[in-house]
């Protein structure tokens, strides 16, 4: 046993060394650490969360134990491995657990090391990691640290390309769009060539490992083409009677039933229609983001290319790094002429903002329907920030009365 922890701390050290792009994230690594809960970092495969949690501890004495090694698995002894690590990172103040849910009854081993005081950092399969068994073994023990795809300002820093600075102007607008197209996730942004096959291949895995394993899903045909569609239906309302018929699913309960297993690995999410009264709210259609664009270029069937809906997902995923909740802070909205507002951020009881997504705002159809569907939005609502993010254009606008501004996605 003392072996394989040897090994694996030369694994950990040989991961320190390499050079990473820093994430820019809400939390702040010093306050989390001085915290005694369990750090639990989640997000979806491949953003890279266990680097993060090495990057977060790098200057720090704590002990490692990757549990994707067989050897650690199949050698298993709870004594033996605590005195390893004690022989082996002498007087360690942390424990990084890196894909602890391969451990047959890990929570319940977990849970026994917060009991002893142990301060502890855990990545995973956020499928498994978020399960029920989790919630009733750990509830009020942790801290949930959300990992998605690189943001456009990351990859720019990674890029070292700077909007702000005129010379590097015309490679900031190239690198927005080819963001918006193929998203961020790490592997493929030094190598956008292999993203279509990439994210192909991670779609499927996700939808295997993730899903249909993990709930024992039999039928795995209507799984996938449940998945094809909602991600060729992006950013646009579902409900899972239409959805039942459309892909003549055998019921709408299992059609609702696959629709929660997708959303469970961070693949997909759904956003509902803003009411004050909670009943219409949930009758009303949802509608459904995808947690990477590159997804859809590698995965969905289009037949165009959608740029004001890949702008739109885009703006839903970076709501969410800012710490929004659908359902909770964050909404669309009808008003009641019918008009559709993208997003509603709501804090405390009060609409925080209006927000329209619109790839192109030259033209004058274009640009009245938007405004004048803010603007009746605002009135219903009693909100008066106002904003239209745009791919490329700026200004503040004076509309009925109302200031709306225009920022492009690179500021925004």
């Amino acid at each position: 046993m003392k072996t394989t922890i040897l090994n694996q701390r030369v694994e950990r050290d040989e991961l320190m060394s390499r050079p990473y792009q820093q994430r820019h994230t809400r939390y702040d690594a010093d306050e989390l650490l001085q915290n005694p809960l369990i750090k639990l970092i989640t997000g979806p495969r491949r953003v890279g969360k266990s680097v993060f949690a090495l990057l977060m501890l790098q200057s720090r004495n704590f002990a490692y134990l990757n549990f994707d090694d067989s050897q650690l698995l199949e050698k298993w002894d709870e004594d033996l491995v605590m005195s390893a690590l004690d022989d082996v990172y002498p007087g360690y103040d942390f424990m990084l657990l890196d894909e602890v849910q391969n451990l047959p009854g890990w929570d319940l081993w977990v849970s026994k090391l917060y009991r002893r005081g142990k301060n502890l950092v855990i990545t995973g399969s956020n499928a498994n990691m978020l399960s029920r068994e989790m919630a009733t073994v750990l509830t009020g023990r942790y801290l949930q640290i959300e990992m998605l795809p690189f943001s456009l300002e990351e990859t720019m820093t990674w890029k070292n390309v700077s909007p702000q600075l005129e010379e590097q102007a015309a490679q900031a607008v190239t690198l927005a769009d080819d963001y918006m197209r193929n998203g961020g996730y790490p592997e493929t942004i030094p190598a956008r060539s292999i993203t279509k096959s990439y994210l192909s291949s991670l779609f499927d895995s996700i939808l295997l490992k993730d899903v249909a394993k993990r709930h024992k899903v039999r039928n795995t045909t209507d799984l996938y083409n449940l998945a094809t569609y909602l991600l060729s239906n992006f950013c646009n309302p579902i409900s899972a009677n239409d959805l039942a018929g459309e892909l003549g699913l055998s019921s709408v309960a299992t059609t609702k039933k696959f629709c929660d297993y997708l959303a469970e690995p961070y693949l997909f999410f759904y956003m509902p229609r803003f009411n004050n009264k909670l009943k219409l709210m949930t009758k009303a259609p949802k509608k459904v983001y995808v947690v990477d664009n590159g997804f859809v270029q590698s995965t969905a069937f289009n037949l165009s290319e959608n740029l004001g809906r890949l702008l739109e997902n885009q703006v839903f995923v970076e709501l969410l790094r800012r710490g929004y909740i659908p359902g909770q802070t964050l909404f669309y909205y009808r008003t009641r002429n019918d008009k559709e507002i993208d997003f509603v951020t709501r804090k405390g009881t009060k609409v925080e903002q209006l927000i329209q997504v619109c790839y192109d705002m030259t033209s004058e159809k274009t640009r009245k329907r938007e405004l004048d569907a803010l603007v009746e939005a605002s009135e219903e609502l009693h909100c008066d920030n106002l904003l239209v993010i745009t791919n490329d254009q700026q200004e503040i606008v004076d509309w009925k009365g109302h200031i709306v501004k225009l920022d492009p996605i690179a500021k925004f």
